[in-house]
């Protein structure tokens, strides 16, 4: 016991010092740094950005598609519950539409388990939208919603200039993205094997921009009411990650 926690205290040192850049970022900006208990990983609570609070996660995959380690976000909006919307890297849409339709079609499954993450049941559940308006966003990104001209809206706005600039070096191709609306929050997770503060920032920016937008989509939502859905009651979203864990096992939100 007392070699573990010995060895606990001299990672702790080691990542306090290896990250230090990305700490004195998140206390220029009036936030909290903390590594989370085991020492691998780290949590930045942002209570102040241009779009409400920011949780910055760092640390093991919570997601099977994902290997090593991934960077997660999640800003709290406080949209409409129903407003469920996603878009996601096109190779990795593919990657889990495949695995969906196995997993669906399986003789000895009658359905997709509840406990599959949302991004890869919305894929079964929801309707993807019109075509993307931009070419190069259309070839990078996919997206699903539980409406398709709220989740048009969403994408094709400013929210479609951050993913065609995030393509370029942010986002390339091979690299697992997914970014949601949900539970009244955006979340956004992507791999990251290593912490990189120029990074972070990137996608701290892309991530205001998806929260400015969803805003925005929510606004007419509030104008027009509520839709109906197709999807089932059986489809419940999981609890909220409120806390960074460590697999196992691999589980929003984003």
């Amino acid at each position: 016991m007392v070699i573990k926690q010995v060895k606990s205290w001299f990672v702790a040192r080691a990542n306090a010092a290896r990250w230090r850049g990305i700490a004195d970022w998140a206390d220029t900006r009036n936030g909290l740094f903390k590594q989370i208990r085991d020492g691998r990983g780290f949590v930045i609570e942002l209570p102040k950005t241009s779009v409400g609070p920011l949780r910055v996660e760092w640390g093991p995959s919570q997601r099977s598609y994902i290997s090593g380690s991934e960077l997660r976000l999640r800003c709290e909006l406080k949209l409409s519950p129903e407003l469920q919307m996603m878009v996601l890297a096109r190779d990795l849409m593919e990657q889990l539409e495949t695995t969906v339709f196995e997993a669906y079609t399986d003789t000895l499954k009658t359905r997709v388990d509840t406990d599959t993450p949302e991004e890869m049941r919305w894929l079964v559940m929801f309707p993807k939208p019109g075509p993307i308006a931009s070419k190069l966003v259309r070839s990078r990104f996919g997206a699903v919603g539980v409406n398709k001209d709220l989740t048009a809206a969403w994408i094709d706005g400013d929210l479609s200039t951050a993913l065609a600039q995030a393509s370029q070096d942010l986002l390339p191709q091979g690299r697992p993205f997914v970014m949601l609306t949900m539970r009244g929050n955006a979340y956004l997770r992507t791999a990251m094997e290593v912490p990189d503060l120029d990074e972070i920032q990137s996608f701290v920016k892309l991530m205001e921009a998806a929260a400015r937008e969803a805003r925005q989509v929510n606004n007419r939502l509030s104008e027009t009411g509520a839709w109906q859905t197709t999807s089932s009651i059986a489809w419940q979203s999981q609890p909220p990650e409120d806390e960074p864990t460590s697999p196992p096992p691999p589980s929003d939100p984003a």
